[in-house]
């Protein structure tokens, strides 16, 4: 990776979490499945086997996925921010369009990103214009409607 894994706590906290339910409770009950399945004999034609052996292919691959997005997180909380003046990682904006329509985004990790609850990654185009906005800034932002203005409207941080 060329760029930092910025994840808040809590977003560390949900991969972490998933990887240990995978690991330590969905893993060894297919394992489980998967051993009693291959004692009932002809392989080819035992969809219990077929089925597991698929799932827990599927089941290491996001397991090796999640261990790659630990390791390379950079856990920053953003109640500990030191410039509350300007958007950072972690801020949650109002903002504006041209239109005057507001909508309030949190800008987090790209691996906690929400769209519909307005959580946006941080290296979403929309956040990348964002990144440094104080109250009051206009930024241009290149979206797939095309180009949009927003204006950064109130900018807050969690209480720390």
């Amino acid at each position: 990776m060329d760029r930092p894994n910025y994840i808040t706590p809590a977003g560390y906290s949900a991969l972490k979490a998933e990887y240990d339910a995978l690991f330590a409770t969905e893993r060894p009950k297919l394992v489980e499945t998967i051993s009693w399945a291959a004692g009932n004999g002809d392989r080819s034609e035992n969809g219990d086997y077929i089925y597991g052996r698929k799932r827990l292919r599927e089941i290491d691959r996001r397991l090796g996925w999640l261990a790659k997005r630990m390791r390379a997180a950079k856990v920053v909380d953003p109640a500990q921010q030191p410039d509350r003046s300007r958007a950072w990682f972690g801020a949650t904006l109002t903002i504006a369009d041209e239109d005057d329509n507001q909508r309030v985004l949190t800008l987090v990790g790209d691996d906690e990103a929400e769209a519909a609850s307005g959580r946006i990654g941080w290296n979403a185009p929309l956040a990348r214009a964002l990144r440094g906005a104080a109250v009051g800034d206009l930024r241009r932002v290149m979206l797939p409607a095309g180009e949009r203005e927003y204006e950064v409207i109130a900018i807050t941080y969690p209480a720390g």
